[in-house]
């Protein structure tokens, strides 16, 4: 219980400091945008990477050097755990904007956080807006910003290793020619969901694959990509579960 007192504790002062920053931010941002998506990225980075330590979580980190450093990517990972996002987000060597809810967007304090951080709101109710936000993503792919999505569109509660992918995600490297670079999970649950409302200290394994570029496939494979990538993170999934 005590980490997770610890826990609430540090986000409820990061947000209230959050207020000041943002609003500084928010004056840079007129006379230097780059300048604010350097500086969030920095300090969302600190903020994860102290709940982190005060949660207990070590990692194992397998194939980082796979990532590209030299041009956007599209990260694409499996999802069982709120902890996902906190374990990945300060491994990112550049700007990268996650696929999110909408309605994330209307928390106060978190949703200005994720706009400065270039991340995208998704509507699975509007198909028009849908659309725009993939070309949305499209377009920040091409100005250098990587974009991190989460193909089985929610968390996965159940014993199989994945669910579904929705294909629609992987538009963004079909239309941009950006690399995919698989990014698989393991154990996130024990830290939180597996024992709610505790958190525990816990060994997760996070992996990146080798980027897969999407020119360099069979035509079947770029047709059916996301059963392409869906079958290389199952397979890295239950190995790293053993």
């Amino acid at each position: 219980m005590i980490r997770l007192v610890l826990t609430l504790l540090f986000i409820v002062i990061f947000l209230i400091f959050s207020i000041p920053i943002q609003l500084v931010l928010l004056i840079i941002k007129k006379f230097n945008p780059q300048l604010v998506k350097t500086a969030s990225l920095a300090i969302v980075g600190w903020a994860f990477r102290c709940i982190i330590f005060i949660c207990g979580i070590k990692q194992t980190v397998i194939g980082e050097e796979n990532v590209p450093k030299d041009k956007a990517v599209l990260y694409v990972g499996n999802h069982r755990s709120y902890f996902d996002i906190v374990l990945t987000y300060p491994r990112v060597p550049g700007p990268t904007g996650f696929i999110s809810k909408d309605v994330i967007k209307k928390v106060p304090i978190l949703g200005f956080w994720m706009v400065f951080l270039d991340c995208l709101f998704l509507d699975r109710k509007d198909l028009r807006k849908g659309l725009e936000m993939v070309l949305s993503a499209i377009d920040k792919v091409k100005n250098g910003i990587s974009i991190f999505i989460f193909p089985e569109g929610t968390r996965n509660t159940t014993d199989a290793p994945l669910l579904d992918f929705h294909k629609g995600s992987f538009k963004i490297a079909q239309k941009s020619g950006c690399p995919i670079v698989p990014v698989v999970i393991n154990h996130s649950r024990d830290i939180f969901e597996n024992h709610m409302p505790f958190l525990k200290a816990t060994s997760v394994t996070i992996e990146y694959c080798p980027p897969i570029y999407l020119n360099e496939l069979e035509k079947e494979d770029q047709k059916n990509i996301d059963v392409y990538v869906k079958n290389i993170i199952e397979k890295t999934y239950v190995k790293n579960e053993k």
